[in-house]
């Protein structure tokens, strides 16, 4: 795949482990509004799709604007301290910068979050742009943010590869007829990922270098 342009990554489950800090900020919610808490796993399974349709299945309706309220205002915070790469990204995105290529993220997080991890993470420099859901009609699985990204750069389907941790990323490359390889680092089995079958199943960001 030396002929890739682009590589666009997902940031939560891919480049970043922010898990700690979604766990601690929506449990803090839960509880400001009475609500049970909720163990890791079971959070760690429903990220993925925005902070809405994370709280969304453990509140009640008419609770939503308020617990997006409560949860938005402690995860701004929460993610200085309960965030980090995972071993090996800012290597790995150095090589493929070296090596000409562009780098774009693609994100279901809203953009104020995503723009926090970033810079707190030292991400920001490493990437030519980003683009986060909010900014859409629609969010992963949906191809729309796949499809406005390599636009973006003027470039064909087979120039793209896309990076991704969960069934909704294998979903949204197929959709947008890009080669997609997923990393079993994020909130779906391994499992589950191979039903999708995607271009490539990796255990590690890092491996990545090997493919490109």
């Amino acid at each position: 795949m030396e002929d890739i342009k682009l590589i666009i990554f997902d940031l939560d489950g891919t480049l970043v482990d922010a898990y700690p800090a979604i766990i601690k900020s929506f449990n803090y919610t839960m509880n400001r509004l009475g609500y049970p808490s909720r163990g890791a796993l079971t959070i760690r399974r429903a990220v993925g799709w925005g902070d809405e349709f994370l709280l969304r299945p453990f509140v009640k309706a008419h609770d939503l604007k308020k617990a997006l309220q409560i949860y938005r205002s402690h995860h701004k915070r929460a993610l200085f301290k309960g965030s980090r790469l995972f071993p090996g990204v800012k290597g790995l995105l150095s090589r493929l910068k070296i090596k000409g290529k562009k780098i774009a993220a693609a994100s279901n997080r809203p953009t104020k979050f995503s723009l926090i991890l970033m810079c707190h993470l030292g991400l920001d420099k490493y990437l030519d742009y980003y683009l986060c859901a909010d900014k859409l009609r629609r969010g992963k699985p949906n191809p729309e943010i796949l499809n406005k990204i390599r636009k973006k750069f003027s470039l064909k389907t087979k120039d793209v590869i896309y990076v991704g941790d969960m069934v909704i990323d294998a979903q949204a490359g197929r959709r947008a007829r890009v080669k997609t390889i997923v990393v079993t680092t994020g909130s779906s089995t391994r499992q589950e990922l191979k039903k999708e079958k995607p271009y490539r199943i990796i255990d590690r960001i890092t491996a990545l270098s090997k493919l490109l």
